[in-house]
């Protein structure tokens, strides 16, 4: 066995040949003649000699010398070469994978292709994650670092104008946790650091929401929606929102080749649905001067609504909205889709058709083998619909309250 002792009177001294110490367990110390020590670690493989240069002494010592060769004996009984896995390991933390080089790799590799909502996923990070952790080495960080940024979500930064938001803390998390592991399967950088945490750790659920507006409501909602109050674009989104029960994004994300107006049909594209299936919707015939003013005023853009803006800054032109109506209850844009599923089966339109309607698959033996799109009973269902928002309004059957808004 080596001690420190020995290995003090040995250092930098001048010796008349070069030998080699041993500690055991294949770890040895070679002792050049100019007095350079330097630690070793020598086993077998399939009946051949290696060697590993473990580092020089006192650069490193006794200490660590031992526990690099105690790491090395691990990986040998794992069937690597402990050269090879060395060499490897030491390039990961030369050129560590940064948090955000992490988060990244799975919206690039991933997200893009299969989450609809993959730019609010991006904004969410670079707002939460990328200013505090994102250049930190990801395999160095611990669930303490995380934590902290969560905190800052759940209960919001004054200073930056940022609102308490659990919900939203807890939103964040599963998406770096999916982020996380999709990125130890490829084997692109591992950490474990999310592992144990769970939504309700760092923030709250999202409550089931059950608020559906009253015909009252949505009468001064589409009354505010005539006048200039709101901007064009938001006026037009939620126009469009109360008359197909649409999501948000399948209509902030719409392009004009999406609108058939000879055939009268709405195909929403598999990339623009957040189950990834296409949906096709007709357009009421009330609808289309307003798809065509649209056209008229934005086809240079390609955009419906003549631009693409964040989730986020819709979010909150929404909420804005629901502030100026001071309505007992607030409500969300998202909450006008809960409101005309809920009010179609009001009418009597079969449950079936409203869940085509809203893009829902089809449960049980349905889902398999029924592969019609019920096109003339969504058509019969927006039809009554439009006619209904008409008489809401009080307005005469030739005066929409759908029609254009400059």
């Amino acid at each position: 066995m080596i001690y420190e002792t020995t290995l003090r009177s040995y250092n930098g001294k001048p010796q008349t040949e070069a030998f080699t110490l041993t500690d055991g367990k294949g770890l040895g110390v070679r002792v050049s003649v100019l007095g350079k020590l330097r630690f070793q670690f020598r086993y077998k493989i399939n009946g051949q000699n290696k060697r590993i240069d473990l580092g020089d002494y006192p650069d490193l010592s006794l200490r660590q010398a031992r526990d690099a060769m105690e790491e090395c004996r691990t990986w040998l009984a794992q069937g690597h070469d402990p050269k090879l896995k060395r060499s490897m390991t030491r390039q990961e933390s030369l050129l560590p994978v940064t948090v955000e080089q992490a988060l990244e790799y799975w919206l690039k590799e991933y997200a893009e292709e299969n989450r609809v909502n993959v730019d609010k996923n991006r904004a969410q990070f670079a707002k939460h994650i990328y200013p505090y952790i994102g250049n930190y080495s990801l395999v160095d960080t611990e669930t303490r670092h995380w934590i902290e940024c969560f905190d800052r979500i759940r209960r919001g930064v004054p200073s930056l104008k940022q609102r308490p938001a659990p919900v939203a803390a807890g939103y964040v998390l599963q998406s770096a946790k999916q982020a996380l592991r999709f990125c130890r399967v490829r084997r692109y950088a591992i950490t474990h650091a999310l592992d144990d945490l769970i939504g309700t750790d760092v923030g709250k659920k999202q409550n089931k929401k059950d608020r559906v507006l009253s015909d009252i409501e949505l009468t001064d909602l589409l009354t505010l929606l005539e006048g200039r109050k709101v901007s064009f674009y938001m006026r037009q989104l939620c126009k469009l929102l109360i008359v197909f029960g649409a999501r948000t994004q399948e209509l902030r994300l719409s392009q004009f080749d999406e609108w058939d107006l000879d055939r009268g049909i709405w195909t929403v594209p598999k990339s623009h649905s957040k189950t990834n299936t296409l949906i096709t919707r007709p357009i009421p015939e009330r609808i289309k001067p307003l798809i065509e003013f649209l056209y008229r005023r934005h086809g240079q853009t390609g955009y419906l609504l003549g631009e693409l803006k964040s989730a986020e800054t819709v979010s909150g032109s929404g909420r804005k909205i629901c502030s100026w109506l001071k309505h007992q209850e607030s409500w969300t844009l998202h909450d006008l889709r809960r409101s005309f599923a809920t009010k179609l089966n009001d009418l009597g339109v079969a449950p079936y058709v409203v869940e085509q309607l809203l893009g829902h698959a089809l449960g049980g033996v349905m889902a398999i083998y029924n592969r019609s799109q019920y096109l003339p009973e969504k058509k019969a269902a927006l039809d009554m619909w439009v006619e209904r928002l008409d008489l809401l309004t009080d307005k005469p059957d030739n005066v929409s309250i759908l029609k254009r808004t400059a």
